[in-house]
């Protein structure tokens, strides 16, 4: 697993029928990555209920990512 590094922004276009999405961090690493529509509606469903989550110590660890 890589280090973790802090977000500066997130770009997103169309590459055909995919969303292209390119993460930029803070010490200047960009990453980009091809999602589908499907993917891109789920990730917004989960960051819906993180940010409607509440947050803190009683707040459940996220998972690990893959």
């Amino acid at each position: 697993m890589t280090a973790t590094h802090r977000l500066a922004r997130i770009l997103a276009t169309h590459s055909g029928a995919d969303i292209e999405l390119a993460f930029a961090t803070q010490d200047g690493l960009t990453v980009k990555v091809l999602a589908t529509p499907d993917q891109i509606d789920r990730l917004v469903d989960e960051l819906e209920d993180i940010l409607n989550s509440p947050a803190g110590p009683e707040a459940p660890e996220p998972p690990a990512a893959a």
